[in-house]
């Protein structure tokens, strides 16, 4: 093995079998981060005074509340705008949708061929912002 130098600077020597001593800290890193596939029915807006946020059941997902999510849509309808999405409850997607016509529309349906993609990005569960300073730069 070759030589590893700890944080403290000391250098344990060539041939070492221990790592480093080097400790993650809690600054809101992504712990975890995944993809998965969605089938989910939306229901029609009835027209450009129509908005509103829809939920789905994500049930296997293991969604939690405090998951920062980025929905993609399976294909696009014109005049319909997808806006913010968020974990409203465990294993509760939210996506809020607007009808910017007329006549009534509904988003597109998940299909398995073509399901709605949900990236999820989880922060470590240990975390706590720092009460000042720049958090990204620890």
């Amino acid at each position: 093995m070759v030589a590893t130098t700890n944080v403290d600077g000391s250098n344990p020597g060539p041939n070492s079998s221990g790592l480093p001593d080097t400790v993650q800290m809690p600054t809101g890193n992504v712990w975890k981060i995944g993809r998965f596939a969605l089938v989910i029915t939306p229901a029609a807006l009835a027209n450009q005074a129509a908005s509103g946020v829809q939920t789905f059941a994500a049930t296997g997902i293991g969604l939690l509340a405090t998951d920062t999510v980025v929905v993609t849509p399976p294909s696009t309808t014109a005049g319909i705008t997808q806006g913010a999405a968020y974990v409203s409850a465990s294993d509760t997607l939210a996506i809020q949708f607007a009808n910017t016509t007329a006549g009534s529309l509904t988003p597109p349906a998940g299909t398995a061929a073509a399901p709605y993609l949900v990236t999820v990005f989880r922060v470590q569960p240990n975390w706590t912002a720092p009460a000042s300073g720049n958090q990204l730069d620890w």
